[in-house]
């Protein structure tokens, strides 16, 4: 593998993150709790669709192949995404969206702040504007843990049920593989498995603050990297995604 070829790749991995998970929670848009949090989600997607534009735009440099940021969004099918199986899990309830969220929150603070540091000058630019909203992002979802775990017993219920389905997932973010090796090499990304202890500190420090227990077993690491692709999950989802793309291909307007 060369070293385009696994920038293009991680570049890649990074906006399929930010492009699924803003796309399901914008799916709460017109449906949330409470219109504050309609607001916040709506707005939490929009930060993450932003960044997939960032992300994706700077992969079709990188390919040289003169596909656009659209054109990866809209014109890949399930098998050529690279997200986190944790992130096209469907919404749930708000407090399973809100445990998603903060399993990734914690994760994404944590890899775009060592970003802000590579030696590759367009990817440190792009997280250090993204890590001014993932910032938020993380404070406002792990308050939402705590109030939700540490509220009613029902509220408590669900979100250790979320947690208790969720955390299998969490463990990909984690995983090292050729790709993340090259790039470590050249100092343009950090390896996964060093964010790990600061992620598993932040997350335990708002599960004891939500009294919620942290399921006993190590992580399943069941996503992509360990050899699995996407459940049925993302080709639902990227059927009323790119439906206007697929109906309509290149339509302008």
């Amino acid at each position: 593998m060369t070293r385009d070829e696994a920038l293009f790749e991680f570049l890649v991995r990074m906006g399929d993150n930010t492009l699924v998970l803003g796309h399901r929670v914008s799916e709460w848009c017109g449906h949330a709790p409470v219109l504050e949090e309609d607001i916040a989600l709506a707005n939490i997607a929009l930060d993450l669709i932003g960044q997939t534009q960032l992300w994706l735009g700077l992969a079709g440099e990188v390919e040289g192949k003169g596909r656009s940021a659209d054109d990866l969004a809209f014109h890949r099918d399930a098998w050529d995404f690279r997200n986190l199986l944790l992130l096209e899990q469907p919404n749930g309830d708000f407090g399973r969206t809100m445990m998603r969220q903060f399993l990734f929150d914690a994760a994404h603070i944590g890899l775009l702040e060592a970003l802000k540091d590579s030696a590759d000058p367009r990817i440190a630019e792009i997280a250090a504007k993204s890590a001014k909203e993932v910032a938020y992002h993380v404070e406002r979802s792990g308050d939402t843990v705590i109030a939700l775990g540490d509220g009613t017993s029902e509220s408590h219920d669900r979100m250790q049920k979320a947690l208790d389905r969720l955390w299998p997932y969490a463990g990909e973010v984690f995983i090292d593989d050729a790709v993340d090796e090259e790039l470590a090499g050249a100092g343009i990304a950090p390896l996964p498995s060093t964010l790990k202890d600061a992620w598993e500190a932040r997350v335990r420090h708002v599960m004891a603050e939500a009294t919620l227990k942290i399921p006993e077993d190590d992580f399943a690491h069941k996503g992509g990297k360990s050899g699995f692709r996407h459940s049925e999950h993302l080709g639902h989802m990227l059927t009323e995604m790119q439906w206007l793309q697929r109906a309509y291909p290149d339509a302008t307007w």
